[in-house]
């Protein structure tokens, strides 16, 4: 009897710590890349929000979530829109959801009128990010956690707050990734 109490007592307090571990290493993940974000903390979670905000006025939307497939980034108020609407009247529809969002300054809109993408196509893009980022981390003068990359129908997209010869450099080694059949850049330059 007394080992099943402390199992029934132990049971939830482990549950709850397990909690708190992934908390307290996310946190300290954001903590160091906002130390080498050139954003303010401030603007970190701006664009969080915009993100969130969005994401949730789309998927709020029954008969458009229905024809769409989209990413929302943000970075320093400037969103990035990528996917797929299924008509020009949904692709519209997102801009205004996104548009609706404070804090938002200026929207790059890279939806393609098309069919949302398969769950294969996305995979492939996955993969294509992951090996950006890859790179970035080996190349010198280069601070990956500066360059937010997003890919969509191996299209990669590279935003952040970045000197010209960051954003040159950033754009040359993602050129090298096997799979990237175009680069653009989406970056406000700080010089």
């Amino acid at each position: 009897m007394h080992l099943r109490w402390m199992m029934a007592t132990a049971l939830p307090l482990l549950l709850l710590l397990q909690a708190c571990v992934p908390a307290v290493v996310g946190g300290a993940a954001v903590g160091a890349a906002a130390a080498h974000d050139r954003r303010t903390f401030g603007a970190i979670v701006d664009d969080q929000n915009i993100e969130l905000k969005a994401g949730a006025n789309i998927g709020m939307d029954a008969e458009l979530k229905k024809l769409v497939h989209v990413n929302v980034t943000s970075m320093n108020g400037i969103v990035l829109l990528t996917g797929e609407a299924a008509t020009t009247e949904a692709r519209d529809q997102i801009l205004t959801h996104v548009r609706a969002v404070n804090g938002v300054r200026r929207i790059t809109n890279e939806l393609r009128i098309a069919e949302p993408s398969s769950f294969g196509s996305r995979s492939k893009d996955s993969l294509i990010t992951s090996a950006v980022k890859s790179r970035f981390l080996v190349t010198k003068s280069l601070d990956p956690t500066r360059v937010k990359v997003v890919t969509e129908t191996s299209v990669v997209y590279l935003m952040g707050l970045v000197t010209h010869a960051e954003g040159d450099l950033a754009v040359d080694r993602a050129a090298t990734i096997e799979g990237v059949e175009r680069i653009v850049k989406v970056f406000e330059y700080i010089d």
